[in-house]
Order: structure tokens, then C-alpha cells, then sequence
């Protein structure tokens, strides 16, 4: 698990730092303040570089072409994305009528080794009664 959280951060990390770049790159030609701008074009140019090689990563994957594959998951950080396990699944089986509920409820009861107070006998009174 944790190889996995250190691929999924790479992967996270490398797009965010190659924004910044770009988005120093890109205001190095433009006369607009810094301030305002530098935000806003490094979030877009992260997004649209994340997008076009997680794109281009799936494409070369469908087409079982591995070289690019290769490539682009290396440029987003890591050769290949974090393969995550399945937590276990266990077949559940349930009996959905009244005649199974109630066996299900005595058995519990049984284990319990105590009465419910709706199993009372007549005229019996509980403490919650009294």
C-alpha cells in the first residue's frame, strides 16, 4: 500500500509542478499583474497537461502500444498508475420473509439467552410497564 500512495503522490505532485513552469513560462511575454493572473494560468495549464498525457496514457494502453504508455506515465511522474487491491467481498445470503425473519429473531434470542419484551406472556408486566 504505501508503494501505492507514493505513486498516486508522484503523479499528483509532477503535473502540479510542471503548471507552475509553464505558467512561469507563459507570463515571462505578457504585461499583466502577476498577482492576478499567475493563479489562474497555472491551474489551467496543470489541468490541461494532467488531462492530455492521463489521455494520451489510456489511448496507448488500448491500443497495447507500451512505449507510450511508457512515456506518458513518466511524464506524469511515474511509468505506470498506482494498481489498487480490492478489498475482499463476501457473498451475502439472505432470506427476505416472515417466517425467516422469525426463526433468525428466536435463534438470536436463543443466543442471547434472554426473552424480548414483545415475547411476553399475557398479563406479564416489564419494568418499563410499571
Amino acid at each position: 500500500m504505501p508503494a501505492n500512495l507514493f505513486i498516486s503522490f508522484m503523479r499528483t505532485v509532477v503535473p502540479i509542478v510542471v503548471g507552475l513552469l509553464l505558467g512561469f513560462a507563459a507570463r515571462v511575454g505578457l504585461h499583466v499583474d502577476d498577482t492576478t493572473l499567475l493563479p489562474y494560468v497555472t491551474a489551467g495549464l496543470t489541468v490541461a497537461y494532467y488531462a492530455a498525457f492521463r489521455g494520451l496514457e489510456l489511448l496507448a494502453e488500448r491500443m497495447a502500444w507500451h512505449p507510450l504508455q511508457l512515456a506518458a506515465g513518466v511524464l506524469l511522474g511515474w511509468a505506470r498508475p498506482p494498481a489498487y487491491e480490492r478489498p475482499a467481498v463476501m457473498p451475502l445470503r439472505m432470506k427476505l420473509d416472515k417466517a425467516a425473519m422469525q426463526e433468525d429473531i428466536d435463534d438470536f434470542v436463543r443466543y442471547l439467552g434472554t426473552r424480548l419484551p414483545n415475547d411476553q406472556a399475557p398479563g406479564e408486566q416489564t419494568s418499563r410497564d410499571l
